[in-house]
Order: C-alpha cells, then structure tokens, then sequence
C-alpha cells in the first residue's frame, strides 16, 4: 500500500503541471494592448521633449 501512495506523488504532480501549464499558456483575448501602448507613446514622446529642450 506504501508503494501505491509513493506511485501516486509523480501522477498528482503531473496532473497539476498540466493543468497549470494549461491554464498558463491559454489564450488571452480578452486583454487589449492599446491603452498601454498609447500610454508608453506618451512617455516616450515626454522623454524626447526633456532631452532636446535641455
């Protein structure tokens, strides 16, 4: 019954790395880039007025 307990550790761990490694690698299509996109526009385009106006 020991061997049996010990056999089902590496089984229940890979059940959970698939599951994980479902959940982490599924699509997220929900999620937009725009508004971080258009805000690291802006920050970019602040960055080039600092440096040529000083």
């Amino acid at each position: 019954m020991a061997a049996l307990a010990w056999l089902l550790v590496p089984l229940v761990a890979a059940i959970g790395a698939g599951l994980w490694g479902g959940w982490a690698g599924r699509n997220r299509k929900s999620i937009e880039d725009g508004t971080e996109l258009a805000g690291y526009t802006r920050f970019r385009e602040a960055m080039e007025r600092s440096h040529t106006g000083g």
